[in-house]
């Protein structure tokens, strides 16, 4: 493939991520609900790691794609993590376990 295509190519990626990355932080910030929010934080960890898998494009070097394995599974332990408080109704104070 030519060079200047490939190249051509990245900067488009690059612009469709940081479109995602807005439209996500739009949706995190207008909600409505706390699951709109929560699911706009989830498309955040997958731009992340899309992003790591561009930049492990770019430069050539496998240990983006070490990054990208760590943000997906943080990603999801925060998405469990999050529903479980939505079903819950409550997140815990850790103020209220202190002072009994």
């Amino acid at each position: 493939m030519n060079e200047t295509l490939l190249q051509g190519v990245y900067g488009l990626a690059a612009l469709l991520l940081a479109g995602a990355v807005l439209a996500a932080g739009v949706r995190i910030v207008r909600g409505p609900a706390a699951a709109d929010r929560v699911i706009a934080l989830d498309m955040l960890g997958l731009i992340g790691v899309a992003a790591a898998g561009l930049a492990a494009l770019v430069s050539g070097t496998p240990a983006f794609v070490d990054i990208a394995l760590g943000v997906a599974l943080v990603g999801f332990l925060a998405t469990v993590a999050f529903a479980g408080f939505i079903a819950r109704g409550t997140i815990p104070d850790a103020s209220a376990e202190e002072h009994p």
